[in-house]
C-alpha cells in the first residue's frame, strides 16, 4: 500500500489509504478520484457519482461499481481519494461504505468514518439508511 499522508488522508480498517476532501480545495495529485458533485474536476484519473448534496447516489449499482472501484485501487496501492462540493456528507458516506467494503457493519462504519475522518460525516438518516444497502 502507498506511503500516503495528509490533510483528509485516513486508514481505512483494514489499512488502506484514502483521501477525502472537498473539490475546491487544492490538493496533490491522486491516482484516481470519486467525484461526487457537479464543479471542478481533477487532472488525474476520476470517476463521477451522480449524487445530490444530502441525498444519496441517484443510481444505486453505477455507485457500488465506482465504490468498489476505488477500494480495489486503494488495496492495490494507488492514491485514491473521493470528494464533494463540503467534503462532509457524500464524502463521509462513500468512506463510510468503503469500510463497510472492508468488513464493518454500517453502525460502525459510521461511527468509524466520524472519528477517522470528520465528526459531522454522513449527515442524513438516509445516507445513514443507504449504507445498510452496501454490502462487504
Amino acid at each position: 500500500m502507498g506511503d500516503w499522508s495528509g490533510p483528509g488522508v485516513v486508514a481505512l480498517p483494514a489499512g488502506a489509504r484514502v483521501r477525502g476532501r472537498r473539490l475546491t480545495d487544492a490538493a496533490s495529485p491522486a491516482d484516481f478520484a470519486l467525484v461526487l458533485a457537479p464543479g471542478p474536476l481533477p487532472s488525474w484519473p476520476y470517476r463521477r457519482i451522480r449524487w445530490p448534496d444530502f441525498w444519496v447516489p441517484l443510481d444505486m449499482a453505477d455507485a457500488l461499481d465506482a465504490l468498489h472501484e476505488a477500494h480495489r485501487r486503494a488495496y492495490a496501492g494507488e492514491r485514491v481519494e473521493v470528494g464533494c462540493k463540503g467534503g462532509v456528507g457524500r464524502t463521509g458516506t462513500a468512506l463510510a461504505a468503503m469500510a463497510i467494503l472492508d468488513g464493518l457493519t454500517p453502525d460502525e462504519a459510521v461511527r468509524w468514518v466520524r472519528s477517522a475522518y470528520r465528526d459531522g460525516a454522513v449527515e442524513t438518516p438516509w445516507q445513514r439508511r443507504w449504507l445498510r444497502r452496501v454490502r462487504g
